[in-house]
């Protein structure tokens, strides 16, 4: 069964960084793609940076030159780096990829708090 674990959550007053990190375990084949998503309490869980295997990479507009997304293949990790966070960046945020036999997976998701 895969496993995706997320890691490096927390509170941040608004300016400040975060980095989080996302473990994907048991993976049987290929991984294609791996994402962020993010979910604010009220509202749809919406994308917030992907990475294709090829290291494509694709953000929201409102997270642009602010965040940047990575990933290890080797250690099957994906990391999201975020700078000059604002409050409206909190939510719980998700990891989740899909692999060559079109099979998606998810993590349990990370809280982030930007306080004002």
């Amino acid at each position: 069964q895969v496993q995706l674990v997320e890691s490096g959550g927390g509170l941040v007053q608004a300016g400040g960084s975060l980095r989080l990190s996302c473990a994907a375990s048991e993976i049987s084949f290929s991984i294609v793609t791996m994402a962020w998503y993010r979910q604010a309490p009220g509202k749809e869980r919406e994308l917030v940076a992907g990475i294709s295997t090829g290291g494509t990479t694709n953000y929201v507009d409102s997270v642009k030159g602010r965040f940047t997304i990575s990933r290890d293949k080797a250690k099957n990790t994906m990391y999201l780096q975020m700078n000059s966070l604002k409050p409206e960046d909190t939510a719980v945020y998700y990891c989740t990829l899909v692999t060559l036999m079109r099979s998606r997976y998810w993590g349990q998701g990370t809280q982030v708090t930007v306080s004002s």
